[in-house]
């Protein structure tokens, strides 16, 4: 097994060049964060925490809303990697923990037009007059998410966990999961004796 610290990027040097521009306007704009690759698409700032050490590809668009107008209801940890194109909606509360890798296309959200569960909403109603679902979301720390998931409102995630790609997630994850498909369960579990992950057993 190749050791990861003998993995090496080789860029030439017009990325190199870019990569310097995007790190120089990440320090005047952003001075806690790491690299930040632009275009960056940030709304309402003023509630949305990034932490330190925060790494984030192009195209990123991150948006916050405060039911107060003063809290900050999109709250990153330290040293969260994210790739290319994730898109975060806040209205009530995201948290994301400290050491959380992220691929590309994700979508994160605590909250959704409409209600489709006991109490509905119609669909005579247009989508962008329907009432707001909001309920927080929670990732936990060292959380690794695979390319294009989508975590809905009300979802916690704990720490540890590897998330597959394209899952769809919504519900509670306990710590140090594997978790896959659409909707979303988690299939195996890290065994802190063994140090191996495990298959769940189906009930």
């Amino acid at each position: 097994m190749e050791n990861k610290s003998e993995i090496r990027n080789y860029y030439p040097l017009s990325y190199k060049i870019k990569l310097a521009l995007w790190l120089l306007r990440t320090k005047i704009f952003y001075s806690r964060a790491s690299l930040i690759r632009f275009p960056f698409d940030i709304r309402s700032r003023r509630f949305i925490d990034l932490g330190k050490g925060l790494k984030i590809g192009t195209n990123a668009r991150l948006e916050a809303f405060s039911l107060d107008g003063k809290t900050k209801t999109l709250i990153f940890g330290n040293n969260v990697q994210a790739n290319d194109y994730i898109h975060i909606t806040a209205m009530l509360q995201v948290k994301i923990g400290n050491n959380v890798l992220m691929a590309s296309k994700i979508y994160i959200s605590d909250c959704t037009h409409g209600f489709y569960g006991e109490h509905s909403t119609s669909p005579d109603i247009p989508p962008v007059q329907r009432p707001y679902d909001i309920a927080p979301v929670t990732i936990g720390n060292n959380v690794w998410i695979g390319e294009g998931v989508c975590i809905l409102p009300g979802t916690v995630i704990g720490n540890g966990c590897i998330i597959g790609a394209n899952a769809v997630l919504k519900g509670t994850f306990e710590d140090n999961t594997i978790i896959v498909g659409v909707p979303a369960k988690a299939v195996k579990k890290y065994n802190t004796v063994t140090e191996k992950w495990e298959r769940i057993k189906e009930n």
